[in-house]
């Protein structure tokens, strides 16, 4: 079974705002500048992923003038061209674009993407505002997930009240067919939320991004009987560490049936990636 990372960022330092890269700068030893320069290659992140154990890795695209910048779907698209280690996931922010799922359908039909990131928090909508409906029904017409930022952020202009995964609830149940993905499991306030929407729809997955993989089992103490509805993500390059995550993974007191559905076999069947590619 593969391990799959789907959480990764790949904006350059042009396409931040200056306080995303100062709070980045407090995460690595070395300047974060130059380290984005060195690994912020196709080549560059598909080498740190074998270093890391890394098969394939979800690929993020983002629009948010607002708080952190904006890393474009046609960037992304062709960072990831040629390569299917690397799963680009759209990003649609319905305030800035005319016709979202129209948008959407060109960006996996033209474009080749995979899956959908969105961003409450920081592109200011609750996640069942009906603005957001047409994106849903396009994205389960398309048979691709669709992946939210849940819980907290750091960043200057964020909104947390957006976070709250309980506005998933409505989503679910009106789009069952979509595979609905909370990235970062309610992070900071809310991960009973996240655990129980997993637990109550069949369509709803927690994602662990951003949290420390020792602390998983503090979070979530079921998180053996979860196993089937978590997956693993980096958040890399905001969580540089990507194989010492995979070990404290590895290292959790829960069986290694659980830990290669997290790991692996989980984001494996949500992608469509066959097992033993």
């Amino acid at each position: 079974m593969p391990v799959i990372d789907f959480h990764v960022h790949i904006a350059q330092p042009e396409h931040y705002h200056p306080w995303v890269i100062e709070w980045m700068q407090t995460l690595v030893k070395e300047d974060f500048l130059e380290y984005l320069r060195r690994h912020l290659s196709p080549e560059g992140l598909r080498e740190i992923l074998r270093e890391s154990g890394v098969d394939y890795a979800v690929v993020l695209a983002e629009v948010s003038p607002i708080t952190t910048g904006v890393t474009t779907n046609e960037y992304v698209a062709e960072f990831c061209r040629g390569s299917d280690r690397l799963i680009p996931f759209a990003n649609i922010n319905p305030f800035t674009v005319a016709r979202p799922a129209q948008e959407l359908e060109r960006c996996v039909k033209e474009l080749g993407f995979r899956g959908l990131k969105l961003y409450p928090t920081y592109q200011y909508f609750y996640p069942n505002d009906p603005l957001l409906y047409p994106i849903y029904a396009k994205a389960q017409e398309l048979g691709i997930p669709v992946m939210f930022h849940t819980g907290s952020s750091v960043f200057r202009g964020s909104r947390l009240k957006y976070g709250d995964p309980l506005y998933l609830d409505d989503v679910a149940v009106d789009f069952p067919d979509l595979v609905i993905v909370q990235a970062h499991s309610g992070r900071g306030f809310w991960y009973d939320r996240a655990a129980f929407l997993a637990r109550l729809h069949p369509n709803v997955y927690m994602e662990v991004s951003g949290l420390p993989p020792h602390k998983l089992l503090d979070y979530f103490p079921e998180l053996e009987r979860l196993a089937d509805k978590v997956i693993f993500g980096s958040d890399w390059p905001g969580v540089p560490g990507i194989k010492a995550n995979i070990e404290a993974i590895r290292a959790l007191p829960i069986s290694e049936e659980a830990k290669a559905k997290i790991l692996g076999e989980n984001a494996a069947r949500i992608l469509g990636i066959k097992t033993g590619a």
